[in-house]
């Protein structure tokens, strides 16, 4: 379709799952795709899928929680390509589906970093690149679990609530400056999330009530395909929207 051709998209947890799905669509619109994961493997393979199609990748690895691997990878986008056109700030992980009462530090402090501060970070090095061309969009994956009380537990609930916050700041932010600024809430999506839970946290057995909510498990590809809109011109008078991919879980 080519709606990506001579831009450059960094997509983070690229190595896996809405991630790689992510990868492939851009890709497979003539986009060079920077593929961040925390696993080399994972990175690697993608980049390998991409340019065996005839595409454009690159691997980028590292904690993107760590500002200085966010910077790292923003100063070799740019050095290599003069330019970043998309961020999907994707990367996430899950929490232990733990209540406030039972949120250990370390959990908290994880989640948080992983889920909101690195998508932080990387707005805050990328949107300098964005403003100066007068042009970029950013797309983050943000949850069901940012649209209602609880679709987990505690801290990833918040981390979530945060990344809307996020989205909509930015929005507000750089609505007349060239730079879009979006985010996708999915619901249950087959993906490689990992979820380790106490069968017996009062997280998990209050969220347990309204388990059958969650209706289809979407594929990694469906939610890909609303974050590759978003990005993409076809979306080019959207911003600050939050556009549940969930099945219309949003509904119930």
């Amino acid at each position: 379709m080519g709606n990506f051709s001579d831009r450059v998209a960094i997509v983070t947890g690229g190595g896996s799952g809405i991630g790689r799905a992510v990868c492939l669509q851009v890709a497979s619109e003539g986009g060079h795709v920077v593929v961040a994961d925390v696993k080399e493997d994972r990175a690697s393979a993608v980049v390998a899928e991409i340019l065996a199609s005839g595409g454009s990748a690159s691997a980028a690895v590292g904690d993107l929680s760590d500002p200085v691997v966010v910077e790292r990878v923003v100063a070799e986008t740019m050095s290599a390509h003069g330019r970043i056109d998309v961020l999907c700030a994707n990367a996430g992980i899950m929490d232990d589906m733990s209540g406030p009462e039972e949120v250990s530090d370390a959990m908290w402090e994880r989640v948080l970093r992983v889920n909101l501060t690195a998508p932080f970070l990387l707005t805050r090095a990328v949107a300098p690149h964005m403003l100066a061309a007068a042009r970029g969009s950013i797309v983050y994956t943000a949850s069901e679990a940012g649209m209602r009380g609880s679709a987990a537990g505690t801290a990833y609930t918040v981390s979530k609530h945060g990344v809307i916050g996020l989205m909509r700041s930015g929005a507000v932010l750089y609505r007349q400056r060239g730079v879009r600024v979006n985010a996708v809430a999915p619901g249950g999506t087959k993906t490689n999330l990992e979820v380790n839970f106490d069968a017996q946290s009062e997280g998990l057995k209050a969220i347990g009530a309204y388990a059958g909510n969650v209706g289809r498990i979407a594929e990694a590809r469906e939610v890909a395909a609303a974050i590759v809109f978003l990005a993409s011109d076809a979306a080019s008078n959207i911003s600050g929207a939050l556009l549940a991919s969930d099945g219309g879980w949003v509904a119930v």
